[in-house]
């Protein structure tokens, strides 16, 4: 039988180790806490710096592209604009029946043709052009990837105000529908930067692929209807541009900004599928050659 005394020391006790398995809760989450805010504040930090390393490669890539130009990036807006006066002399008059405003929409192609083509061309030596600079340094190699389809980004929107003056010139009233041109022009950046990823992991083991991708390229080109209608195909040919993955970004760009029309659902599914898998094929395949390509360069 156990005394008064007996039964005081034994609550006593049990209410001493509930106060201190509270207290040792109490500092665990403390701890957790206080960790989980130092690597919040750490990747923010670190998301700075990746971002402004970025942002220099990004001025050191249109430094040297213009480094003996007079006009400089002010060819990113001429250029476009010539080709669309040389382009209209010559289809404008075969498509007239077909195409309305064919400078506009010419145009629209040409920038949505260009963002892709300049990403995907210029991102594929990245790596093998900043050998020095990955040997000194402990930047991750994808940095500089994505500073080439970065750069891109910044050429396209100086391309933009070609664009923009030849749709006021032609008196294009913008609709709702304007508002989501930027959604094809992002999911198009992340397409590129899937091709990108793979184009660049080839290039550290086969360098002639530069050559065979511009040979790629110019067929591209004339299968996303750049200068004429889909509708002037017929048959297997409309399939296969119907479902060019650029055809479809540049089909939505149209129908945002010339037609003022949302585009169906379909495109929009097509668009994402495209993009999202891209990047992830494009992942992958620079991630399983990640450590082996410094022993390559």
């Amino acid at each position: 039988m156990s005394s008064p005394n007996d039964d005081s020391i034994t609550k006593y006790g049990k209410s001493n180790c509930s106060n201190s398995g509270l207290k040792n809760v109490g500092d665990y989450r403390r701890r957790k806490r206080k960790s989980f805010i130092k690597k919040t504040v750490r990747k923010q930090r670190d998301f700075k710096q990746y971002f402004f390393v970025i942002r220099e490669l990004t001025k050191r890539e249109i430094k040297r592209k213009y480094a003996r130009s007079v006009l400089g990036i002010l060819w990113s807006v001429l250029s476009p604009l010539l080709f669309m006066i040389i382009m209209s002399l010559i289809f404008s008059t075969m498509f007239r029946k077909n195409i309305e405003n064919f400078p506009v929409y010419y145009i629209i192609g040409q920038t949505i043709w260009t963002l892709f083509s300049t990403a995907t061309n210029t991102s594929m030596s990245a790596i093998v052009d900043n050998k020095s600079l990955l040997i000194k340094s402990k930047l991750p190699k994808q940095t500089f990837i994505i500073s080439r389809v970065y750069t891109a980004l910044v050429n396209f929107l100086y391309t933009c105000i070609a664009l923009v003056a030849v749709m006021l010139f032609f008196r294009i009233q913008p609709t709702v529908y304007t508002l989501l041109f930027p959604i094809p022009v992002v999911l198009c950046l992340i397409f590129s930067l899937g091709i990108s990823y793979i184009l660049s992991t080839i290039y550290v083991y086969f360098g002639d692929v530069k050559h065979l991708y511009s040979v790629f390229l110019t067929m591209l080109m004339f299968l996303s209807a750049i200068f004429y209608p889909l509708e002037s195909l017929s048959g297997l040919m409309q399939r296969v541009v119907g479902n060019n993955p650029v055809y479809i970004f540049v089909h939505c760009a149209r129908d945002c900004l010339l037609n003022g029309v949302l585009s169906d659902g379909s495109v929009w599914i097509k668009m994402i599928i495209w993009s999202f898998t891209m990047l992830i094929i494009g992942i992958i395949v620079y991630k399983s050659k990640e450590n082996d390509i410094m022993q390559r360069l």
